[in-house]
């Protein structure tokens, strides 16, 4: 769940984020790009370390 007001709207929260700034979603998906197909972290590792932090931001895993 977003901590700013987001309009609704189909697609959900992140949707209509990149809706409102579209350039957020170019940066978005370049970061994801570099993440996932470019990191030298094995999946393993990268998928614990993203379960401790959403842990960490109190969000659902």
């Amino acid at each position: 769940m977003a901590r700013i007001d987001i309009p609704d709207g189909e697609g959900g929260e992140a949707t209509q984020l990149f809706l409102m700034r579209p350039e957020l979603g170019i940066a978005a998906g370049k970061l994801a790009h570099a993440a996932y197909n470019k990191s030298i972290i094995p999946v393993r590792e990268r998928e614990v370390a993203r379960m401790r932090i959403a842990q960490i931001n109190e969000c659902p895993i």
